[in-house]
């Protein structure tokens, strides 16, 4: 088993898994990012869908006009929810892409393109850009997810 171990820990030598654990990280944090710029919009603009979380302004009736919602609480919601329907599957895909041995250079570009995209979407949904400021990105993320899952089959195949 300690052999088997040292083989996974290796994988950290790997360029292709490192650019991948590099890029897979940052996404990973700009989600995570989300979270708390959908708590500061919710704090700021006094929205809460949960009535504990109104007890900071007040109590009982006077507590219950903070349970609502509010147009940009709900766009930066709709922003982290497309970050998760998009990353989630980048991150499985990309693992599997990384672990499938590909190129250094065309490893970095999918990585990079999606984080790109990702990182640019966000910030159409934050600003908010009118379209296609927002599905272009969106598009080119999913097209690298797409691209990756392509050459994880094409290696991999055994149907």
């Amino acid at each position: 088993k300690s052999g088997e171990m040292a083989k996974l820990t290796k994988l950290i030598d790997n360029d292709v898994f490192r650019a991948y654990a590099t890029y897979a990280t940052i996404v990973l944090l700009k989600m995570m990012l989300m979270s708390l710029i959908t708590a500061y919009y919710r704090v700021t603009r006094k929205a809460f869908v949960n009535p504990e979380d109104t007890e900071m302004f007040g109590k009982g009736e006077n507590a219950k006009k903070y349970l609502r919602t509010d147009p940009d609480v709900e766009r930066v919601r709709r922003g982290h929810l497309n970050d998760l329907e998009n990353i989630v599957p980048f991150l499985g895909v990309g693992l599997l892409y990384a672990l499938c041995g590909p190129e250094l250079s065309s490893a970095l570009l999918h990585f990079r393109l999606f984080t790109g995209a990702r990182i640019v979407h966000t910030l159409a949904y934050l600003i908010p850009l009118p379209q296609p400021g927002r599905g272009l990105p969106w598009a080119a993320g999913y097209m690298v997810t797409i691209s990756m899952a392509y050459n994880v089959l094409k290696k991999v195949w055994h149907l």
